[in-house]
């Protein structure tokens, strides 16, 4: 049988009668904060969950990004700026959790393509603003109108609570490891 999380109602997992992980014994319905030791074992599933989502994503996103001639990495960062407006490349490799250097290799690949400009920063002379061009937002807006086109086919019963809880996890996962990087 395939493994499937427990959040999927009236599937059978392989863990439902193993009590090892203590499923049986702690309210798993969201009544009560759970223990740090069964919590370790749900977490791992949103881990479980969230590696093959990305990878999945990330393969339907690189598929249809030569449309619009986007790679993963400037996405990212037309997004991040679409969201933010214009920031230093420093402030952009922290928002991503990746280095500078990453993020300049994708702003130099934006700039070639005249989805974002450098503007001058008056907070700090050696680090210019990097803002979206008219392009740019034009590529990230239409990138994102057609992902949220195939994310109305997910259908389903999800309701506007389990959107409000799985951000609210996912943010506080993110929150947990903000120092991954070492910094």
């Amino acid at each position: 049988m395939e493994w499937q999380p427990r959040c999927h109602p009236g599937r059978v997992t392989q863990n439902d009668s193993d009590n090892e992980t203590g499923r049986a014994a702690h309210d798993t319905d969201g009544d009560l904060p759970l223990p740090p030791e069964v919590l370790a074992g749900r977490l791992y599933e949103v881990f479980a969950v969230l590696g093959p989502l990305y990878r999945r994503v990330t393969k339907a996103v690189e598929l249809k990004a030569p449309i619009v001639g986007l790679s993963i990495g400037v996405r990212a960062v037309l997004e991040l700026l679409r969201a933010r407006g214009p920031l230093t490349v420093p402030q952009m490799g922290r928002a991503l959790a990746v280095s500078r250097q990453f993020v300049q290799r994708m702003v130099n690949e934006a700039a070639d393509g005249d989805l974002v400009e450098a503007v001058p920063n008056p907070a700090h002379q050696r680090s210019s603003l990097i803002r979206l061009t008219d392009a740019g937002r034009t590529a990230i807006d239409d990138l994102i109108a057609r992902e949220s086109r195939l994310m109305e086919q997910v259908g389903g019963d999800i309701t506007g609570a389990d959107i409000d809880t799985c951000v609210h996890v996912l943010t506080q996962l993110l929150a947990v490891f903000e120092d991954a990087d070492g910094k």
